[in-house]
């Protein structure tokens, strides 16, 4: 093990993201372990649990404030991610850019707020549901839209933010 203990220099997958707040020596975490690791990781894990309920305590806001009937395009589900995915381009630039020096930045924003946020169970129930009431077009619709939508929605917030902090 390298002396760092986030060097992934050594990655038998080099060239694919690795979580930077996830050292080497969690990886794979043993069952005795695991008590170890909550306690050292608590301030990591607080802050994601805040960001969490925040997150979606905002998401369930607007679920409610854009119903829709079952067999209807899921405006609110669809809105909730596309606009999680341009907030996730712009936390990751800004991360990377200017908040590198604060740690709880991104477990707080990232994996707590924006991962509270945004909801893949909501969507693939949704589609299901829309496949269920005889709707397939919209169900293919609502399918491929939100990932072609949140694709894009992340690199324009990468961009936009780019241009902004440079």
């Amino acid at each position: 093990m390298s002396p760092h203990p986030h060097d992934h220099s050594h990655d038998p997958h080099p060239g694919f993201p690795v979580d930077p707040d996830v050292p080497r020596s969690d990886v794979p975490l043993l069952p005795h372990q695991v008590g170890r690791v909550l306690l050292q990781r608590r301030r990591v894990l607080a802050a994601i649990a805040l960001g969490g309920a925040i997150g979606a305590l905002v998401r369930w806001s607007v679920a409610e404030a854009l119903p829709h009937d079952k067999d209807a395009f899921p405006w609110s589900t669809f809105v909730t991610n596309a606009s999680g995915c341009l907030a996730i381009g712009v936390l990751m630039v800004v991360v990377v850019e200017r908040w590198a020096h604060r740690p709880l930045a991104r477990p707080f924003l990232g994996t707590g707020i924006l991962g509270g946020y945004t909801t893949f169970s909501t969507y693939a129930v949704e589609t299901r549901g829309l496949l269920a009431s005889g709707e397939p077009g919209v169900a293919l619709l609502y399918l491929l839209g939100s990932v072609v939508v949140g694709l894009l929605a992340v690199a324009l917030g990468m961009r936009l933010t780019e241009r902004v902090i440079r």
